[in-house]
């Protein structure tokens, strides 16, 4: 069989689904509510930013919530109101993305990039016990590709050693471990509402936390430094303008009402093409850390055989309609952030993560019946010939 590189036929010519996809009825009527009245600012009297923090602080079991422009400042507040600052470290997983170790930058942190699990490229608490030290001050476990993290070991590590947990939740809208919502399972919890992610208004991020005292800190470092009921022009505290518009909030705040439905289509595709699998060897889907009981699906996580000639099978499905991504490199080979002060462990897991794992976009995924034509499309460059030729 010619594969599409070489002139032959693609597996697919259908487009995928877009994302975002097309704003819903309600969204457009929120939305046209919101533009008329002329109320687009987080302080001039709208309600919509509120009734969506409170919605997301409910679903994630948590009594309060911030809104915030995107999920980078999300990060960076969190740890501001827990205390995390200059002279701390802040431990992240390698296997990440960037901006999990610039939010500890932007607080005055040290990032300290720790290694992952091999088997579900999650936050390892065995690779940050080992890099623990006298000035870590909080535990960031990143919620992957909408699985949940491992939470309980990672909690019962911070609390022997006093830290903070911030939950980086950016991927895991929806997600559950052990039937708790992620994002108040540990001391905050920060979504994103980015352009790629499972909502959006293109840009956005909530912080969510059970405790008063964090959540008031959290809204100063928010509102300029200002303190909750106090006076406009009084500034307490160090802070800055973080707040999200009452537009992009009623561009979400409905999304609330199809996020499941658009969950299960995510892990239908995800099942379809895991009975697939038996039929193509050199691929194995990464599975859900412990005790993950309902997985989001941002992303399908692939694992591919070493002997796999990644580059070329990233170009080959391209050609094939079915294009995949290569995923994130080692946090910890990034200059810019050892340049900054990062502190980078050893990382065995992720360096071989970066060599074989590759993704399945979110929007591929909103289309169940795709499944099929990845599985073929997989098969069929993988058959043999220049996919397969590492020593």
């Amino acid at each position: 069989m010619t594969l599409a590189i070489h002139g032959g036929t693609p597996v697919r010519t259908a487009p995928w689904p877009a994302w975002p996809p097309p704003l819903d009825p309600a969204q457009r009527e929120l939305v046209d509510k919101v533009l008329e009245s002329g109320l687009w600012g987080a302080t001039q009297g709208g309600s919509v930013v509120a009734d969506l923090v409170d919605a997301f602080a409910r679903r994630s079991g948590v009594r309060h919530g911030v809104a915030v422009g995107n999920a980078t400042l999300g990060l960076f507040a969190a740890l501001r109101g827990l205390g995390v600052g200059r002279g701390d470290e802040v431990i992240i997983p390698a296997y990440t993305f960037v901006a999990s170790a610039t939010s500890v930058l932007l607080a005055g942190a040290t990032p300290v990039i720790a290694d992952v699990d091999p088997t579900d490229l999650h936050m390892s608490p065995d690779a940050v016990r080992a890099a623990l030290s006298g000035r870590t001050a909080a535990i960031m476990p990143v919620h992957l590709a909408g699985s949940a993290a491992d939470m309980d070991p990672l909690n019962d590590l911070a609390a022997a050693h006093g830290l903070a947990v911030v939950e980086d939740a950016a991927q895991a809208h929806g997600a559950t471990y052990r039937d708790r919502p992620v994002g108040g399972l540990g001391d905050a919890g920060v979504y994103s509402f980015q352009a790629s992610k499972a909502m959006t208004a293109g840009e956005g991020g909530l912080i969510v936390c059970r405790d008063e005292s964090v959540y008031e800190r959290v809204w100063s470092t928010c509102n300029l430094g200002r303190r909750l009921g106090g006076q406009w022009y009084g500034h307490p505290s160090v802070g800055w303008n973080l707040r999200l518009t009452e537009i992009q909030a009623a561009l979400l705040l409905p999304w609330l009402d199809r996020l499941d439905e658009e969950i299960d289509r995510r892990n239908a595709f995800c099942a379809a093409f895991e009975r697939e699998l038996a039929t193509i060897p050199q691929v194995s889907v990464v599975p859900q850390p412990e005790g993950t009981t309902r997985d989001s699906r941002h992303l399908l996580m692939l694992r591919v055989d070493p002997a796999v000639d990644r580059d070329f099978l990233l170009t080959a499905m391209a050609a094939e309609g079915v294009p995949l991504d290569a995923g994130y490199p080692p946090l910890g080979t990034m200059t810019a952030l050892t340049a900054e002060g990062a502190r980078t462990e050893p990382c065995p897991a992720t360096e071989e993560a970066a060599r074989t794992v590759v993704w399945v976009r979110q929007s591929m995924l909103m289309d169940p019946a795709g499944a099929g034509d990845l599985a073929e499309a997989l098969a069929k460059v993988l058959s043999g010939g220049p996919a397969v030729n590492r020593p």
